[in-house]
């Protein structure tokens, strides 16, 4: 039996939503590990499946770190702007220009790096589960990275 607690742990550290958990944990039979890979595993699907759309709306994020001497600013485009003006999809925007700010990745790179705060995914997992969670396609479109 999936519990409520399950369930709410799931979509708290994933935030994919409420039914999807659900369903993640049940072909699994409760078990968390098992149920993130299903969910990671949706969402380079579902990210798959929107790659055509149009993207025609997006967000400008900067990141400058401590000491200012390095800093990022990403254009994080989406196909709305429902989604761009949403708050976690901003978050998402300033986390990708943190990365880039650390890690001074070339274009064709950063999609498969590590994400800097958690190295067990990719940064194209974090933008695939971002289209899973928004419904959306969503892209980095630009960057760039300044450093003194």
């Amino acid at each position: 039996m999936i519990t409520t607690e399950q369930i709410k742990k799931l979509r708290d550290m994933t935030g994919v939503s409420v039914m999807q958990c659900r369903k993640a944990l049940e072909e699994t039979s409760g078990n968390e590990e098992k149920a993130i890979e299903i969910l990671r595993k949706r969402g380079a699907e579902t990210a798959a499946k929107k790659s055509s759309r149009k993207l025609g709306a997006g967000a400008v994020a900067s990141y400058i770190h401590s000491g200012a001497t390095v800093g990022a600013i990403v254009i994080l485009s989406s196909e709305t702007d429902f989604v761009s003006r949403n708050p976690e999809f901003q978050a998402l925007a300033r986390e990708i220009a943190m990365h880039i700010a650390a890690m001074n990745p070339i274009k064709e790179e950063l999609l498969e790096q590590p994400f800097v705060r958690t190295p067990n995914i990719t940064v194209k997992n974090l933008i695939e589960s971002a289209v899973q969670k928004f419904g959306e396609r969503i892209e980095v479109s630009e960057f760039v990275r300044f450093a003194v």
